[in-house]
């Protein structure tokens, strides 16, 4: 699952591809908007794990799983 964090006053975003579920990413992001925490948590594909405060999370983007392709066919 690819997912991309902006943070606020910062001038790149953080992209990560996560091993987790749209839907816990989804649960982890709400649950840091609403105070309940106050970092975000995300571990990726090579168990890195990525902390956002919750405070400075300008957006969050969730895109579909990407696939890797191989060989030299048509794109």
């Amino acid at each position: 699952m690819e997912v991309k964090i902006g943070v606020q006053h910062a001038p790149r975003e953080i992209a990560l591809e996560s091993g987790q579920t749209a839907e816990e990413v989804e649960q982890a992001i709400a649950d840091a908007l609403a105070g309940k925490t106050q970092l975000l948590s995300l571990t990726d594909d090579k168990g890195r794990k990525v902390l956002v405060p919750a405070d400075r999370i300008a957006y969050v983007e969730i895109g579909e799983p990407t696939t890797r392709r191989v060989g030299f066919g048509a794109l």
